[in-house]
């Protein structure tokens, strides 16, 4: 018997942002100077973003929900230099800190988790000494609404507070930037105007053909560097 996700809106919403390849390629591009040559992803999924990781030297994908570790399985396993696990954080995997990792990726996930600071320190722990964590969260408190609820989101970050949470969990903040100010309106129309529970196919379509223009949100002046993200690049210190 097939396996069913265990949120079923959120494995929808995983499969309407697969196909969503220009965004994909584009949040890539911008996280890539960051990222070694053994990486941890916590919180694979699909696998969408894994993709443009399987050239490095050791790939380890790990997810909680059986179905998506499955699914990462058919896609993945079959690779030499990739390994399927689960993690849940804050446990922490022996096995996975054995594998010597100097880069843990962890793309729209802390946003799930009630104690995002023990999740944040337990990750610390699996990387080497001068390891680096490569953060995506969502941005912008206020525009938190229903899209946000039926994700199971807990929270929307601000900068101040995503430098706080990295002090406190014992690395070393390197870079931090907004990203993705084109999605900030359409996020805030859906979630609290429409009340929607679900991205409209369609429109993430459109938006996706438009990324090409909105990758020029780089040269924007600070004042206008919003975004609906956060990355966030910490190191763990010795």
């Amino acid at each position: 018997m097939s396996l069913a996700p265990q949120d079923p809106t959120g494995a929808q919403t995983l499969e309407q942002l697969a196909r969503a390849r220009n965004y994909n390629r584009w949040l890539t591009d911008r996280l890539q100077r960051w990222v070694g040559r053994r990486v941890l992803e916590i919180g694979a999924g699909l696998g969408s973003m894994s993709e443009f990781i399987l050239d490095r030297e050791r790939v380890v994908l790990s997810d909680t929900d059986p179905y998506y570790l499955g699914r990462l399985g058919d896609r993945f396993a079959a690779r030499s230099n990739v390994r399927i696990a689960e993690l849940r954080l804050p446990g922490v995997d022996g096995s996975i800190a054995a594998e010597r990792l100097d880069t843990v990726i962890c793309l729209n996930v802390l946003e799930h988790v009630p104690d995002d600071g023990a999740s944040l320190a337990a990750m610390r722990t699996l990387l080497q000494d001068g390891g680096r964590l490569v953060l995506l969260v969502p941005s912008l408190p206020s525009i938190y609404g229903t899209l946000d609820e039926a994700l199971g989101h807990v929270r929307r970050y601000t900068p101040a507070e995503l430098r706080r949470k990295f002090r406190d969990a014992g690395f070393h903040l390197v870079h931090l930037e907004d990203f993705n100010l084109a999605g900030v309106p359409g996020w805030w129309f859906t979630g609290r105007v429409l009340k929607r529970r679900l991205i409209p196919s369609g429109s993430l379509g459109l938006y996706d053909a438009l990324v090409p223009l909105f990758r020029l949100e780089r040269f924007l002046p600070p004042p206008w560097r919003v975004g609906q993200s956060l990355i966030a690049v910490g190191e763990r210190a010795a």
